[in-house]
């Protein structure tokens, strides 16, 4: 009896293993359905510094799930549609936007590359969308991420036998400039680069990579802290504390299984880039007027990679700009990408190239 119960064992983890396998699958399989490049839009509530009426209307208005609609022109009403993959009105919850992305997060999980990024002019709520406030339901991506990466990494080690390891990076990107946001001090003149391992993986030199348990929300909420002091920003005539870098948070996971030897490498790169410009409304002159030009310079990069990507063209520009060359691997092959575009409501902030950047990202 021992010996037949031990054979139904083995055969019952043998099963349980074929049916995980099975699942990311099939959970990839959806994620190539749907798109392994996808669009969201989301517009942000009025804020204060936007000067509207109590009754005031956002010039872009969502039109179902997928569509939205941008209305401009003082007398002369003009409306144009977009689409995208999915649309958030300004009543979305931080919760809600992370409910649709969540399933980029099992993909890395599952060994996958994976970027999501935040997208819009300076003031649109990229970085609230992307890293958030606070510890309750003002939680950013970034947070809610870690939070669900730590869930299931316990199940899996708990109830599949997978061993987990897990760490973090977090860089910038200014003015074509690699700065490590998790450097012990604060003037570090370490130069960063960009290379490729002998197993064909990309990393950046020197820079420090920590250890971490996702449940440790104390360990999380420091990097988090670090990260934004580090972090460059400067004050424009559309926002007082502007973002005039790419910011780049990465959690790289290895998943062993000790008794199948199975691997599984992701990653997961949560990017918060710099609000694109016009420096005839920021007002921004000199340095200011320097940054902008090189962020709106690599933004152009990343959409003519989307748009190359869009058209399957036989040429991917990868190389044109270091941050689209860094996030190659989950913008090619099986990785997975998302932008997420956000729009502020009122008409002096949202112009029709604008939006149309997001919609032709499709």
């Amino acid at each position: 009896v021992g010996a037949a119960t031990a054979e139904q064992v083995v055969n019952l983890e043998t099963e349980i293993s074929e049916c995980h396998a099975e699942r990311r699958r099939m959970h990839n399989l959806v994620q190539e359905l749907r798109g392994n490049v996808r669009v969201f839009a989301r517009v942000r509530p009025f804020l204060p510094g936007d000067c509207a009426d109590d009754d005031a209307q956002p010039c872009v208005l969502p039109n179902g799930e997928s569509s939205m609609q941008l209305v401009v022109g003082g007398d002369q009403l003009q409306s144009h549609s977009f689409t995208f993959d999915r649309v958030f009105p300004q009543s979305t919850s931080q919760d809600a936007v992370f409910t649709e992305v969540s399933e980029f997060v099992q993909s890395a999980l599952d060994g996958y590359n994976v970027c999501l990024f935040s997208y819009g002019q300076t003031g649109s709520g990229k970085t609230h969308t992307m890293q958030g406030s606070g510890s309750g339901q003002m939680r950013g991506i970034i947070p809610r991420s870690i939070e669900q990466v730590g869930k299931y990494k316990g199940k899996l080690e708990r109830d599949r036998g997978w061993k987990y390891e897990m760490c973090v990076s977090f860089i910038e990107i200014y003015n074509e400039t690699i700065r490590d946001l998790l450097r012990e001090k604060e003037n570090d003149e370490k130069k960063h680069e960009i290379k490729v391992n002998n197993q064909g993986r990309r990393y950046i030199s020197d820079i420090k990579m920590i250890p971490l348990e996702p449940t440790n929300a104390d360990a999380v909420e420091g990097i988090m802290h670090l990260a934004a002091k580090r972090r460059s920003v400067g004050a424009t005539d559309m926002n007082a504390t502007s973002s005039r870098s790419h910011s780049i948070f990465t959690l790289h996971l290895t998943a062993y299984h000790p008794e199948n030897g199975q691997e599984l490498r992701g990653s997961l790169n949560l990017v918060d880039l710099a609000g694109s410009e016009r420096l005839d409304r920021s007002k921004a002159t000199g340095d200011r007027a320097k940054e902008a030009m090189a962020i709106n310079k690599s933004l152009s990069c990343l959409s003519d990679v989307f748009l190359a990507i869009g058209k399957k063209s036989s040429h991917i520009p990868f190389r044109n700009s270091k941050l689209t060359y860094l996030l190659q691997p989950a913008l090619s092959g099986d990785g997975k990408s998302l932008m997420l575009v956000n729009l502020s409501p009122s008409e002096s902030s949202v112009k029709r190239a604008f939006v149309a950047y997001g919609s032709l990202l499709k």
